[in-house]
């Protein structure tokens, strides 16, 4: 029952990432039907990362011992809200109140599904447990986004909410069914949490995590340029390498999960940082050579997908008693590493009048990743030796 409850979680999980990303995939849709210009709409992703970004740990922490049930139910009736919000929205002011009321409640969903899914396990389960929920999210992008995008096509742009209201709705009430009573933290006070913030093991943790998403999005903003300029793909074969990607990168969080619970979260992010780090830096000299150009960024892809399960575990372990919180705060400094990366890219396209080299920006941030992680572990270990 507890295997079937974690799925239920992780196709919450895939329905609220799919309404974070399928906007970029309709956002022309989006522009002609409401008469504005795609910058303009652009801000409608701005808007929901800023949302889920600022108002994620707020609210984790203000529910942190609220019974999870109660909480991943409160949060998916909000999300239900803003889908039917944007189904109904006729003008560009609605939907960004839309957006931050699907951000808010999607970064609060995602947050409790994962915690929850820890104490739904046994704790050398805790890996696996976590990789059903990041397959959630992987399968957003691999499958989400291209039905969302069929069916704006079929339909309309605001169908797709719909659809996402009504299949979150079964998840609900999937929920209030099958999911256990979870005790919320212990009753930690607010000021009490933040002293983790004094902790340099958690605190480069963090910086490890802003990097990597730093590097992924300095690669994904500009992956369609990359593939068509650079790897000289058509049209068909730019939508089929993300579909192989976005499958490889499920497959991922699966290995990821497992691979945690076989090796430990240490070798686990050390290996991920290590190998996408190796594929970035050695993409740039095989582009003339599709099928390596391609097999390395399949393998890039694999790999910074398994990383996620082994840095939120790595944090529970570090805080359990506040994993709530610091899992909050990781999605904050998630979309802000993912936010400047994508200016970062934007910056180096601009002056480089090419994509060539992005690779190179991500495998030297992702190496400032794996120098913080490399810190991290060092410090954990050493108070560990002290403490025996």
């Amino acid at each position: 029952m507890n295997r079937l409850t974690i799925y239920l979680l992780a196709l919450g999980v895939f329905f609220t990432g799919t309404a974070e990303l399928v906007v970029g995939g309709i956002l022309p849709v989006i522009a002609d039907d409401l008469e504005i210009s795609i910058a303009l709409a652009g801000q409608l992703i701005t808007t929901f990362s800023l949302a889920f970004a600022i108002g994620t740990p707020i609210l984790v922490t203000l529910t942190s011992r609220m019974e999870r049930k109660k909480v991943l139910v409160s949060s998916l009736v909000i999300f239900i809200l803003g889908c039917f919000v944007s189904f109904a929205s006729s003008n560009f002011s609605i939907l960004m109140v839309a957006r931050i009321i699907l951000g808010i409640s999607a970064g609060l969903f995602n947050v409790v599904a994962l915690s929850s899914a820890v104490k739904l396990v046994s704790a050398n389960k805790m890996g696996s447990a976590i990789g059903v929920i990041a397959l959630g999210f992987g399968s957003a992008m691999a499958l989400g986004v291209p039905i969302g995008i069929a069916i704006a096509s079929w339909w309309s742009w605001q169908g797709v909410y719909a659809v996402l209201g009504v299949l979150s709705l079964l998840v609900m009430l999937g929920l209030i069914r099958l999911l256990p009573q979870i005790e919320g933290d212990a009753p930690v006070p607010f000021k009490q949490q933040f002293t983790v913030l004094r902790s340099p093991t958690i605190v480069s943790g963090f910086f490890a995590s802003f990097f990597l998403c730093m590097s992924n999005s300095i690669m994904l903003t500009y992956l369609t340029p990359f593939f068509e300029t650079i790897l000289h793909l058509n049209t068909s074969g730019v939508g089929l390498m993300m579909l192989v990607l976005g499958v490889v990168g499920v497959i991922g969080s699966r290995l990821g999960g497992s691979g945690v619970d076989a090796w430990g979260t240490v070798r686990m992010i050390s290996l991920s940082f290590l190998v996408s780090f190796g594929a970035l830096a050695f993409l740039p000299m095989f582009t003339a050579i599709l099928p390596i150009g391609l097999v390395l960024l399949t393998i890039w892809m694999m790999f910074i997908f398994m990383a996620a399960p082994g840095i939120n575990s790595y944090f529970i372990q570090q805080a359990p008693q506040s994993s709530n919180f610091i899992l909050g705060l990781n999605t904050s400094i998630i979309h802000l590493g993912m936010a400047i990366g994508a200016g970062l890219g934007g910056i180096l396209v601009n002056s480089a009048s090419t994509v060539l080299y992005h690779p190179w920006a991500a495998s030297g941030t992702i190496a400032l990743g794996l120098a913080a992680a490399i810190v991290s572990f060092s410090i954990r270990k050493r108070n560990y030796s002290e403490t025996a």
